[in-house]
């Protein structure tokens, strides 16, 4: 075992725990307190974002539930080692903003394109008024429905400064990254970070425990989705193509949830294993990968997931994990090694990349390690993983997990309750009774 391998589990419990994380929230708020400053809370917004659209329509309410100050940003789009499928990424988004306006009654209606630049431009203009006036909060909803509409009204009173929000733009985005992150419709509060209404939760507990919340509020406003708790006959039921990567730390949360669903349904889970980005070549900057582990903590901290003790398994460890997939599934214990290598690498350091290690995580899944050293010399995985990958990428999809069930596919651990819908779509009562 390398000193690497040796010191990251250790190294990273401490910094992913949760003990960690809340002894940080109470350092930030004595360091606020003792300065006698507002709470204050940073809006980064994108204007060609549709994830910013959604988020921004729900400024006022975050506003008048909470005690807060909110400081906006305009921000421009990801860098490009942040959105390697830049196309894939800005026609998903589209996709996905629309899906979670219907679910959350909020409004977005996917064009099947982006704003012109010129629109884009304009409304850029408009909020950076918006934002010099103080009433940023109240217009950027209106503005950004009007803007995905087509129908922004042309504010001549403020035309267009271009220079003054490009500049604006590029001291945004130069805060963004230098406070450690990389997206629009994004939030920071006091050394955290939280993505759109999708992590709004988090940001609202953090709020409701420092005593912010005004009267009334107890309540969240987007309550993540909950799984299936019973079984539900389905007749026929879809397959669910579930798109992973052994390197994906969201993958590593949701892969008990997604088996629990196909379990619970008698849906078939067909994995559909692929290199990781990185692996293929993409690059992942430094702001990505610290978001990505300090995100993945705090998700399966909610939903009661092993999580925090890693043991990276970058190159080598990977490519022995999937050499062992195709016997793993020949003998009908897929999801069983694919839960065992998870578990291993993403909440008990186990070096994968070892022997002992992976021998430790094939046994426990009911593998034999003399047929596992035999499958460690075939390389025909590597083919299989490609044409996961070309499949995933036909669908519109490029990052993992993904999953597909009928006509949807979706992206993220966080969209498994899509999954669950297209599933029970059909059979509402049934649906009702398991949720219960």
């Amino acid at each position: 075992m390398s000193i690497k391998s040796w010191l990251m589990p250790a190294i990273s419990q401490r910094l992913l725990s949760r003990d960690r994380l809340l002894r940080q929230r109470e350092r930030a708020e004595r360091v606020r307190a003792r300065g006698s400053r507002p709470h204050l809370l940073h809006y980064f917004h994108q204007v060609d974002d549709p994830y910013s659209a959604l988020t921004a329509s729900i400024l006022p309410r975050l506003l008048a539930r909470y005690d807060i100050e909110l400081r906006p940003h305009l921000v421009g789009a990801p860098p490009d080692n942040a959105a390697p499928e830049r196309a894939k990424l800005i026609a998903y988004s589209r996709r996905d903003a629309q899906l979670l306006a219907r679910h959350w009654g909020l409004e977005f209606d996917d064009a099947g394109a982006q704003p012109t630049e010129q629109a884009c431009a304009l409304a850029a203009a408009q909020l950076l008024v918006a934002i010099e006036a103080g009433d940023f909060v109240q217009r950027a909803g209106p503005l950004s429905a009007a803007l995905w509409r087509g129908a922004l009204p042309d504010d001549r009173a403020n035309p267009p400064v271009q220079g003054l929000v490009q500049a604006q733009q590029a001291e945004a985005n130069d805060l963004r990254k230098r406070m450690g992150h990389y997206l629009g419709a994004t939030f920071h509060y006091a050394g955290e970070w939280y993505w759109g209404i999708d992590r709004l939760h988090h940001l609202e507990q953090r709020l409701q425990a420092l005593g912010l919340a005004r009267q009334g509020v107890n309540d969240l406003m987007f309550v993540p989705a909950a799984d299936l708790s019973t079984p539900v006959l389905l007749p026929s039921p879809a397959p669910i193509d579930f798109f992973f990567s052994l390197r994906s730390p969201y993958s590593a949360i949701v892969a008990q949830r997604v088996f629990d669903l196909g379990r619970r349904t008698g849906a078939q889970v067909r994995l559909r294993y692929v290199l990781p980005m990185v692996m293929r070549g993409l690059p992942v900057p430094r702001e990505k990968r610290s978001y990505i582990s300090q995100d993945a903590a705090r998700e399966a901290f909610v939903r009661s997931i092993p999580f925090g003790r890693l043991n990276d398994p970058l190159g080598r460890p990977t490519e022995r994990g999937l050499a062992l997939m195709p016997l793993a599934e020949r003998q009908g214990k897929g999801q069983a090694y694919v839960l065992s290598f998870m578990q291993g690498v993403w909440a008990e350091g186990i070096d994968a990349g070892s022997d002992r290690g992976l021998r430790r995580i094939a046994e426990r899944s009911g593998l034999s390690w003399d047929d596992g050293l035999q499958a460690l010399k075939d390389e025909a995985w590597r083919q299989v993983a490609e044409q996961n990958r070309q499949e995933m990428a036909a669908l519109g999809l490029w990052g993992v997990p993904s999953f597909k069930v009928g006509e949807c596919a979706v992206w993220g651990q966080d969209r498994l309750w899509a999954v669950q819908e297209a599933l029970l779509k059909n059979h509402g009562t049934a649906l009702t009774e398991a949720l219960a």
